[in-house]
């Protein structure tokens, strides 16, 4: 797309980004030797990518704030004017010549286009609007003959809920019924029961801290009130495009929990205290049992671990377990190739196969043959110059998701060789590259799908030596 003019906008106004450039223009190791200088970034409303050194503290004191201010004050001068526009984040490129005449290019935003971590260039192209990698679209197995735990007691749920909680608040009927109404869902019979003794409401404990330790004391994690029951189905767990396109999941017939993402029967209803949450599980795996509780780490973006095998026994403090792992495990369905993995495409090769990352290596290209005509075979990410020839990859006409180098898509762009039955794509970028070309080939892949291209703002000002 052409590069349009200056707009009246304060965050395309040359001077919000005149002090971010000259602390770059500054701190760069070429500024007194190169015809021009160089520099990119990116800045968003809560975060920033600036190629600065930090000074380090004084011995013995540790950093402080006022140790940055000067790029404090830069980088929020321009996340004022983004907030202003309502534009989440954006990358740039300036080129100052030494006179310090200086042609900056604002790139983006796109709503086709994720951001990218840490460098200027775009993240993942979202070329199918609304689309989500297989495992966030992946439902639940019929469960239709899981059954809940013989530990599952409703009376004795209650019994010692109230020993141990004496003075607690229970959720009424109309309480219950409205949480339900909201999520959707009926809840299990357990967790009525359970909240039918405490509905968990922080003033009902009157602020009182130790009062709330006994609660969660009493019932094994930190309880949510009714407010804060949520459904834990896939799209609770938000996950970026190249990353959740790495993902795959897989149920044993011998599991107690399906792998999902997430579940319309997992219903969410407390914390441990470290950010991963426990849910009552309504679609449990095959060896499972309805009711069961299960944990959604924080660290994880796929599946769910047994915590009981009842409500019941989460109160009384018996963990359930897992089946051992079992031997003569099927293939991976996610591979890598790399210098410490797998050495061969071949070796990873196999019908169930979904994913095939080719990562650093130091040997010959690799030929895409022997993963032609697989049936599940979904990703592809292949480090820059992996490929003995990028256009094997037409071949593979299941690919939703496709991360190459800059050289390998133009190869497939030149050949109008893109697959396209992909849903989103990305372009790798190691050391430092100029962002223009990138972004050039970036809106050529965007504009297949006829998707919003990244736009580029000019602006130009004069950061010459300030009197």
């Amino acid at each position: 797309m052409a590069d349009q003019g200056p707009s009246v906008a304060s965050i395309r106004d040359f001077s919000t980004w005149e002090p971010v450039l000259r602390l770059l223009l500054a701190d760069h190791p070429h500024r007194h030797a190169a015809p021009s200088v160089r520099v990119a970034g990116r800045i968003g409303r809560h975060g920033w990518s600036l190629a600065l050194k930090r000074r380090p503290p004084a011995p013995g004191r540790a950093a402080q704030v006022e140790d940055m201010q000067e790029e404090f004050d830069a980088v929020q001068r321009v996340q004022g004017a983004l907030a202003e526009a309502g534009v989440d984040d954006l990358s740039f490129t300036a080129e100052i010549r030494p006179g310090g005449k200086t042609v900056l290019r604002l790139l983006g935003p796109s709503p086709a286009v994720e951001s990218g971590i840490g460098t200027p260039h775009p993240g993942a192209l979202i070329l199918v609007d609304g689309s989500l990698p297989e495992p966030w679209r992946r439902l639940p197995d019929p469960v239709s003959g899981a059954v809940p735990a013989p530990s599952a007691d409703l009376e004795l749920l209650q019994r010692t809920l109230r020993e141990r909680l004496p003075h607690a608040v229970g959720a009424t009927q109309e309480e219950i019924a409205a949480a339900e109404a909201r999520l959707g869902v009926t809840l299990p019979d357990e967790l009525r029961a359970l909240y039918q003794v405490t509905r968990a409401r922080w003033e009902d404990v009157a602020d009182d801290y130790e009062a709330a330790q006994r609660q969660r004391a009493a019932v094994g994690c930190e309880l949510f009130d009714l407010d804060g029951l949520y459904v834990a189905d896939a799209s609770s767990r938000h996950c970026r495009w190249e990353f959740a396109a790495m993902e795959a999941v897989v149920t044993p017939p011998d599991a107690m929990v399906q792998g999902l993402v997430g579940s319309p029967g997992w219903i969410a209803f407390g914390d441990n205290g470290g950010g991963d949450r426990l849910a009552v599980d309504m679609t449990p795996g095959p060896r499972g049992h309805l009711g069961q509780v299960i944990m959604l780490s924080h660290e994880e973006d796929t599946g769910a671990g047994l915590v009981a095998d009842s409500l019941t026994d989460l109160v009384l403090g018996r963990p359930g377990a897992e089946p051992g792992t079992p031997h003569g495990r099927r293939p991976p369905v996610v591979a890598r190739v790399n210098v410490a993995s797998l050495k061969s495409i071949r070796a990873a090769a196999h019908p169930g196969l979904e994913v095939l990352s080719i990562g650093v290596w130091d040997g010959a290209p690799f030929s895409l043959a022997p993963v032609t005509g697989l049936p599940r075979l979904r990703t592809l990410t292949a480090y820059p110059g992996t490929l003995a020839d990028p256009l094997e990859i037409a071949e593979l006409t299941g690919l939703e998701f496709l991360e190459l180098g800059p050289q390998e898509w133009r190869v497939l762009l030149d050949a109008g060789a893109v697959p396209r039955s992909l849903s989103a794509a990305a372009i790798v970028v190691h050391g430092v590259q100029d962002p223009l070309p990138i972004v050039d080939i970036a809106n050529e892949v965007l504009a297949l799908w006829h998707r919003p291209q990244i736009i580029r703002t000019v602006l130009e000002g004069d950061l010459a030596p300030v009197a």
